[in-house]
């Protein structure tokens, strides 16, 4: 009776900790998402509000996909490397892709208007905090729908690069439609395995705060292309 009173108390108590550290940790996620969502706002505000940067950004085609080739190895580096590097590295480079992605997105502010920009961001906002709460409360296994979701995005990538040299409006709609249903999917996907992954942390610990600061990477570029899917559909262009 002693050796099983200790073992359900042992389980308690294992129990306890997963309860204390798992809200906390959930908390960083949305808290650094958040985060590198201001950095990206103020970055591109800022951008669009100095003539000389944004000019350049248009008009230096180099420059541009440079900036973009940069944010995927920053994404790359992040995923890959986060075993080795340490909580501070990882963070900064979080905030440094932002900061990047900031200056890309600067050309959207450009080009719909205020309204629109402001609007589509509260839709997303919503339709995000919706699937995101959706994907953490549910009790259904989302991994088959995930990798559904991984093969369509594939595709959806493939598709915009092919229309790159097409220059095809009516593909651009129809891609953003697509696009806008894998990242809606996406956003309950992602929300429901971090959870899993974090629900496994008995302590704070820097490991288990590198794995929420991914998973807040992770439902960033699902808020961002989301809000670029709808914003392509629902906005309103100067």
């Amino acid at each position: 009776m002693t050796a099983d009173n200790n073992n359900n108390n042992s389980r308690a108590s294992e129990s306890i900790q997963l309860s204390e550290a798992f809200p906390a940790l959930m908390r960083k996620v949305y808290l650094w998402m958040a985060f590198a969502l201001l950095i990206t706002a103020g970055v591109a505000y800022l951008t669009a509000a100095t003539p000389v940067m944004a000019t350049t950004i248009i008009t230096n085609r180099i420059l541009f996909f440079g900036l973009l080739i940069t944010e995927v190895l920053l994404v790359v580096c992040i995923s890959a490397a986060l075993d080795r590097l340490t909580l501070t590295h990882a963070t900064l480079l979080f905030v440094i892709y932002a900061a990047i992605n900031g200056i890309t997105m600067s050309v959207i502010l450009l080009a719909y208007t205020e309204t629109s920009v402001a609007t589509v961001f509260l839709i997303t906002a919503g339709t995000f905090g919706i699937m995101s709460l959706w994907g953490y409360t549910t009790a259904t296994d989302l991994s088959s729908l995930g990798k559904l979701l991984w093969m369509a995005l594939i595709g959806l990538i493939l598709a915009t690069i092919v229309n790159l040299f097409l220059h095809s409006g009516t593909l651009m709609l129809v891609l953003s439609y697509i696009g806008v249903i894998v990242f809606v999917g996406l956003t309950a996907y992602d929300t429901q395995k971090i959870k899993m992954m974090l629900m496994e942390a008995e302590e704070e610990s820097e490991d288990y705060q590198k794995l929420a600061l991914l998973g807040a990477l992770s439902l960033y570029l699902d808020f961002i292309n989301l809000y670029i899917y709808l914003l392509r559909i629902l906005g309103s262009r100067k």
